[in-house]
């Protein structure tokens, strides 16, 4: 018996596992950290980092790398690519022991004497993308501060002054919401000095090829590319992006910064990214946004989205993200409110802006309300439990994610947001809507940008305060039931009804041209990629009660060549008859056929209005 307890017994005796690592004070920290970033090897994606950062006292001290990062919602600071970590101060260096519990926090011994200390590392950013998404290519990089830095544990991140100093590939020209502190000397740039929450806040795209037009009201879009091809965009091009600014603040009625920068990238060799920030946001999209412009809206609702989130998510913050260092652990709760409002209000002002036609806008409401009323999974889990998806599975791909949901909180919060718009209309006979939420709830002064947080009772009140009702019942519902089907209240409140019909609107010819995928889920069942690879089997549909799976390949379709024309034409066929669908399907080492009785042939997700006139979604999309 003593043999069996001899390991515990070891356990609680040794020494322990972590020191204390001090909780982070709301006071300000005596000095101003030095950051200097050497960013031009762009052949082997190596940031070379070297930084000083003030010493308060002797003795023990620790050195954090940022974990939870804001509109990650989650610990995802790349601590695994910091490299050749020295710590030095007087020229002496010093011994570094990294925590056994929290991985991101280095423990150092300062001594008697020392004034500062002096660290270098390298960032190794990823160069294929089974090591993460790629940020530095030969003709463009993306800077995230969090990546190139370490900050004293003890003091909230807001209290801590840095400067920071880059030095760009010579050439380049960079885009940031941080402004030089005077001309660049050769290729190195000293920015303002800011607080540290605000530097991570403040993200760099930098480029070969680059473009910056002014959008008015203090915003600007800088633009790098892959090639300066891609760079060339049209007066009306770009005017649609000048409409987006101005009917974002029509919307909120005020700017909650003092200068906002959108970084876009048109690339496919740098990693594509949609992240918000308090005074930009860094958007990735194909090369072709603009020269391929008519052929389909593409991923122009992003710039929408992020924009958004300068008051949705930045300026007003639900309370559990409203948290004073990288440490901390993000609460989720409120993401429906935070993406999901967003969300809505993407939609809504791409469509207002004209970066997305009324009909396109239309036809990708559809399509959510589909693929959310597709989602098996909301018989055994509600909205609410998704708000911790990003902590749960940090957007790694899921094998039956219809039956296990995702981030749903994103596209079920848009349609929590669309009956709430619709409600607002009804209860007040159409004289109030979720503009009047957005003007209150929202609005404050110009260029004030100090973050404000809320709670769902604040959401509550705010709403009761337009039009009486219980709100946070209705919320709740919402959030907590598990129906059979998705919240689509608000799309016939708002006049229209959701059908199916036999072709495929334009936006879904267009997701599906851009994926090179083949997107069947609402009638067999199943989405198919580049030859007749299965990318994805909606839980308990046709493919799936076939016994197809994730990575089957279709080989043959009634006795012929599987090509996608063959596949179309046979669902096609089999509309209206007796005869199932055969498929010749591998799957690893087996090959079996499969038969779909796909007896209704195909069916796509369309919009209809209800009754004549202007109806609540009619009204909502109008630019203002």
């Amino acid at each position: 018996m003593k043999r069996l307890f001899l390991a515990p017994l070891l356990l609680l005796s040794s020494p322990s596992l972590s020191q204390a690592i001090p909780e982070a004070r709301d006071v300000s920290f005596p000095g101003t950290m030095m950051l200097n970033v050497d960013a031009t090897d762009t052949t082997r994606g190596i940031f070379k980092v070297n930084q000083t950062i003030p010493v308060v006292q002797s003795g023990p001290m620790v050195l954090l790398f940022p974990e939870w990062l804001p509109g990650n919602h989650a610990p995802r600071g790349q601590i695994e690519k910091l490299a050749g970590l020295v710590i030095k101060t007087g020229g002496k260096t010093l011994q570094w022991r990294r925590d056994a519990v929290d991985v991101y926090a280095f423990h150092i011994d300062v001594p008697r004497g020392a004034r500062q200390l002096d660290v270098s590392f390298q960032f190794l950013s990823a160069t294929e993308e089974n090591q993460g998404r790629i940020v530095v290519t030969p003709e463009m990089m993306n800077l995230q501060w969090q990546s190139v830095s370490l900050y004293p544990a003890g003091w909230a991140t807001r209290r801590i002054p840095v400067s920071a100093t880059v030095s760009w590939p010579t050439g380049w020209k960079a885009g940031t919401a941080l402004r030089p502190v005077a001309a660049p000397v050769g290729n190195i740039v000293k920015y303002e000095t800011v607080d540290y929450e605000t530097l991570v806040d403040s993200p760099v795209f930098a480029g070969r090829y680059f473009r910056s037009d002014d959008l008015g009201q203090g915003v600007t879009l800088n633009t790098v590319a892959d090639d300066a091809k891609f760079l060339v965009a049209t007066p009306a091009q770009v005017d649609a992006h000048r409409k987006l600014v101005d009917q974002a603040v029509k919307a909120f009625g005020s700017r909650p910064f003092d200068h906002y920068d959108f970084l876009l990238a048109l690339t496919d060799q740098m990693g594509s990214i949609g992240l918000e920030h308090h005074r930009s946001s860094e958007n990735g999209v194909n090369p072709e946004y603009f020269t391929d412009w008519a052929a389909g809206p593409g991923r122009r609702n992003l710039l929408p989205h992020e924009f958004a989130h300068s008051w949705i998510g930045k300026y007003r913050r639900p309370a559990g993200q409203m948290v004073p260092d990288f440490r901390t652990p993000l609460v989720n709760d409120l993401l429906w409110a935070y993406e999901g409002q967003d969300q809505f209000w993407g939609y809504v002002l791409g469509a207002r802006s004209g970066l997305f036609t009324k009909q396109e806008t239309l036809d990708a409401l559809a399509v959510i309300a589909a693929n959310q009323d597709n989602r098996r999974a909301r018989d055994w889990r509600d909205v609410a439990d998704t708000t911790r998806d990003p902590i749960i599975t940090a957007r790694r791909p899921k094998g039956w994610v219809s039956y296990q949901r995702s981030e749903d909180y994103y596209n079920e919060g848009l349609l929590i947001w669309l009956e709430i718009d619709g409600m607002l209309r009804q209860k007040t006979g159409g004289a109030k809507s979720i503009d009047d939420f957005a003007r209150v709830f929202l609005g404050g002064t110009d260029g004030d940008y100090r973050a404000k947080s809320y709670t769902l009772d604040e959401i509550a009140a705010t709403l009761n305060g337009i039009a009486p009702h219980d709100w946070a019942g209705f919320i709740t519902q919402r959030l907590e039931e598990k129906n059979a089907s998705a919240p689509l209240g608000g799309l016939e409140l708002g006049g229209y009804r959701l059908i199916w019909v036999d072709e495929p609107s334009a936006i879904i010819k267009d997701n599906d041209r851009r994926g090179t995928e083949m997107n069947l889920s609402w009638s067999l069942g199943m989405v198919v990629g580049k030859g007749g690879h299965v990318n994805q089997i909606i839980w308990d549909s046709l493919a799936f009660n076939a016994g197809m799976t994730v990575a089957s390949e279709i080989i043959a379709v009634n006795g012929r060549v599987y090509s996608e024309a063959v596949l179309r034409e046979a669902v096609t066929a089999a509309k209206g008859g007796k005869d199932p669908i055969r498929l010749i399907v591998k799957t690893g080492r087996i090959v079996k056929e499969v038969q779909l009785p796909a007896f209704g042939g195909h069916r796509y997700p369309k919009l209809v209005k209800l009754g004549e006139g202007e109806g609540g979604i009619d009204a909502l999309l109008k630019p203002r």
